[in-house]
């Protein structure tokens, strides 16, 4: 009902008329108040409490489900411990576990008999079989010592003496082999161990292994593998299209004896480009919009980015703006899950914004050609019925809600939105780079802050070399052990054959 139209027809005094107006206006305004705070609640009660996943289909195992799945397994180990029993029991039906890794080392152990003659007529048995289960098991780190022998051998004629050359190393007459060395910085980089932890692992088998110490080699390891961070960031910027994002880190303050904010920007190859996969950050003080344009300095391409203000300078000096679906989905999807008994308009655009990533699954495995195709026959007028929807709710919605704000943040980049329908070698979202920067979201809450700005860039460095070989499916710590027995005498010119890329 519009009170405003029922008061204007009931010819009331000019007077009375203008106060009846303005408390409903009032009245309205708190109402739109009471909503927006409603959500915003809700929706802080959900990232509290709730399940933060933005599925629409199953919900996902919560954290502590772990911990269920051992209690568990305890139980049914206690059932299946042998007991009297007054009737025999029915069997329980096991569903098949699945088999160990092929590629894994198998040590075989051999179970014979006590005795190889018949219990009862003392015969020789004779084999006609045998039964072969498997168990996995591990070996945690050893630590062992590698005694290099160097024989010297000496011309009895000519007086001259002959040995091995001592092999180049990234830590010349350094205690560390190149395996240690690898297994230090991948459990810092990528498992997000502490040096003081290291430390405690290596007192467990009796080695000393002081802070000091680790953390001199972490510095040698950085400044040897700089070279090989610049040239994949070389290699990065001649990619056509590019994924961005950054997460705050916290930086020690000695001055103030405190930590302050700093920021690790990532850049991300897009897969649907082609290529082997890179990804790249970039540890800055700030989340000023000057350091992606300093690190994209001369670059001309498509970046994939959010709608922070900071990356609008690299669009007006000719970097071209896609936006990401996954953010735009957020929005409805916040509204919908903050709503007691969710909002229906929120669920319908999320509906249609499904049929998008349909469309993306059914490409996945084409060619861009055959991408492109499918995107301009089913894609193309998804979108356009989207915001002719989209248009049409704004339309109503009230300014300054939930819903309203939701339509403009597509509206207003719409064509930035599209951009990716129109080609067949541009992604739908931003995933691929938020998925890089995950662990580190979440291991920086092990090693809690970066001590220095140069520490933060070395981290920086190392941090893109693991990372990118983990997305081209390689070992991290194998391809780093290699690549620092290789490298102090690798040349230049051949630096690209260390990098951890599909060759």
């Amino acid at each position: 009902m519009d009170l405003l139209a029922e008061l204007a027809r009931l010819n009331l005094d000019p007077a009375l008329l203008a106060g009846a107006h303005r408390l409903v206006s009032e009245v309205q305004a708190k109402e739109l108040k009471i909503q927006k705070l409603t959500l915003e609640l809700a929706h802080l009660k959900r990232i509290r409490f709730g399940v933060k996943s933005e599925a629409m289909t199953s919900t996902q195992k919560s954290l502590f489900e772990e911990d269920t799945d051992q209690d568990l397994a305890a139980i049914e180990a206690e059932l299946e411990t042998p007991v009297p029993e007054t009737k025999p029991r029915t069997p329980r039906i096991r569903a098949g576990r699945q088999p160990l890794p092929s590629h894994l080392e198998r040590v075989e152990v051999r179970h014979e008999p006590d005795v190889c003659t018949c219990a009862q007529c003392q015969s020789a048995l004779v084999k006609i079989g045998e039964d072969i289960s498997e168990q996995l098991d591990i070996e945690p780190a050893r630590f062992f010592v590698i005694r290099h022998l160097r024989p010297q051998y000496a011309c009895r004629a000519c007086e001259s003496m002959t040995a091995a050359p001592v092999d180049p190393a990234v830590i010349d007459g350094g205690m560390a082999a190149p395996g240690l060395l690898a297994w230090v910085a991948t459990c810092k980089y990528l498992d997000h161990l502490p040096l003081y932890r290291l430390e405690q692992i290596a007192a467990r088998q009796e080695v000393t292994l002081s802070r000091s110490t680790l953390a001199e080699w972490i510095g040698r390891i950085g400044f040897a593998l700089q070279p090989l961070a610049d040239r994949l960031s070389e290699l990065l910027h001649q990619r056509p299209s590019l994924h961005a994002d950054e997460t705050p880190v916290q930086q020690l303050d000695p001055g103030r004896g405190k930590t302050k904010r700093a920021y690790l920007w990532a850049y991300r190859s897009n897969d649907l480009a082609g290529g082997p996969p890179i990804v790249v950050f970039d540890y800055q003080t700030s989340r000023r919009g000057q350091h992606a344009a300093a690190f994209l300095e001369g670059w001309r391409g498509t970046l994939m980015v959010d709608d922070y203000s900071g990356y609008k300078a690299l669009f007006a000096a000719g970097v071209t703006e896609q936006a990401c679906w996954a953010h735009a989905r957020r929005k409805f999807f916040d509204l919908d899950q903050g709503t007691p008994k969710g909002h229906p308009v929120a669920a319908e655009i999320l509906r249609q914004i499904a049929l998008l990533y349909e469309i993306e699954a059914q490409a996945r495995e084409c060619s861009q050609a055959e991408r492109q195709a499918l995107r301009q026959e089913h894609t193309l007028p998804t979108l356009q019925q989207l915001h002719e929807r989209l248009t049409q709710i704004r339309q109503t919605a009230a300014p300054g809600y939930g819903l309203a704000k939701a339509c403009d943040y597509l509206l207003r980049r719409w064509p930035a939105f599209v951009r990716y329908a129109e080609t067949g070698d541009l992604p739908i979202d931003n995933n691929p780079v938020e998925n890089a920067i995950r662990p580190i979201a979440l291991g920086k809450k092990n090693w809690l802050f970066a001590g220095s700005e140069r520490a933060g860039k070395r981290a920086a460095a190392i941090q893109s070399l693991l990372a990118t070989a983990k997305l081209n499916g390689l070992e991290p710590v194998a391809w780093l052990k290699s690549t620092l027995e290789k490298l102090p005498a690798c040349p230049n010119s051949r630096i690209d054959e260390l990098l951890p890329l599909k060759h």
